[in-house]
């Protein structure tokens, strides 16, 4: 059976010729023709090309804006491209290093009890809101920050490409997201995040960077909390939404951590583009009143697109405070969209 469309324009091709042929050439006629048929073609792409239903998609920001009545929620931004996750998905993440049994649950515990754990954790969140489906991600800490220059003087070390396969086979019998975490120290998100390219062209793979351990005045990390600038920030939107075009992706996610004023300066600045979904995820440990102030101050009031909280098993459950549960963070405006256990 004949493409109806190319069908349609070979009529096209024969009417023209017909019509046109006295006074000009065989070459000339060819010509507009050419031109005619190229216009038809786009045209006919632009109408079959695939999008996401907005009303579907403003009804659910609205959702997750908790009755902002500020105007700062739901962000204003470009329509995601299709099979974005958010904000139709929650990710629940467990977040660490495989070298580590002291960076969070993800490197702390078996593989077997971890992945339980953390099946436990996501059930308890599509319980306590079952007008969004909740998805498992691992969250692994790819590059970490260190406290001697090392042979590149970066003050960072790079994990065997072996480890990140590994967390990629931990994550397929569970359907799980896995994120890639960066921490620079003195070298730059561009070149980090360029170094994980072949990973992130995978579409189960996302980012996330850490500002606490970028270090632009020279500092070793640990003896001061660091800061990304919207540029750096920009950087690994624009790798990220070149390998979504380059390979005809859904959108990536980027979570970025915050939990400081100085850690992220000029975010009004940073893109907002239909191949990246922005998440800042509130960071900080502690007692409730003082994470709940944190994410107030830093998450709510600078708005990028989306949110995250980070809950700690230890430091959050300690001298007397308890962390929050499911039902209690659904209660915060926004309704943080990326929940991530260490």
């Amino acid at each position: 059976m004949k493409n109806p469309v190319i069908t349609i324009l070979t009529l096209s091709v024969l009417i023209v010729f017909s019509s046109c042929n006295q006074g000009k050439s065989t070459a000339d006629v060819v010509n507009v023709t050419e031109e005619k048929v190229e216009v038809k073609i786009d045209s006919v792409k632009k109408k079959m090309a695939p999008t996401i239903d907005t009303v579907d998609y403003n009804k659910r920001m609205i959702a997750i804006s908790n009755n902002d009545t500020t105007g700062r929620w739901p962000v204003k931004a470009p329509y995601p491209l299709p099979g974005a996750i958010l904000p139709y998905n929650r990710i629940i993440a467990f977040y660490g290093n495989l070298y580590s049994t002291r960076m969070g649950i993800l490197g702390e515990i078996p593989r077997a009890q971890m992945i339980e754990k953390l099946q436990g954790e996501v059930a308890k969140w599509a319980a306590a809101d079952s007008t969004v489906k909740t998805i498992p991600a691992l969250h692994y800490i790819a590059v970490t920050a260190q406290g001697s220059p090392g042979s590149a003087n970066m003050y960072r070390m790079r994990m065997p490409f072996k480890q990140i396969d590994t967390v990629l086979s931990w994550a397929k019998p569970i359907d799980a997201l896995v994120f890639l975490d960066i921490q620079v120290g003195h070298s730059t998100v561009k070149a980090e995040v360029t170094e994980l390219e072949s990973y992130l062209a995978l579409p189960n793979v996302h980012l996330g960077i850490d500002p606490e351990f970028s270090l632009k005045n020279g500092e070793v990390p640990g003896t001061k909390i660091g800061s990304f600038t919207a540029e750096d920030i920009n950087d690994a939107i624009d790798i990220l939404a070149n390998l979504v075009k380059k390979n005809k992706l859904t959108p990536k996610v980027l979570v970025v951590h915050r939990f400081t004023q100085g850690m992220l300066t000029n975010y009004k600045k940073i893109k907002r583009v239909p191949e990246v979904q922005i998440v800042i995820d509130m960071d900080g440990f502690g007692s409730r009143v003082l994470k709940r102030s944190t994410y107030l101050s830093y998450i709510y009031r600078e708005p990028i697109q989306f949110t995250g909280f980070k809950l700690f098993y230890k430091n959050d459950n300690w001298n007397n405070s308890k962390m929050y549960t499911p039902e209690e963070l659904l209660k915060f405006t926004p309704k943080p969209m990326y929940i991530q256990y260490q």
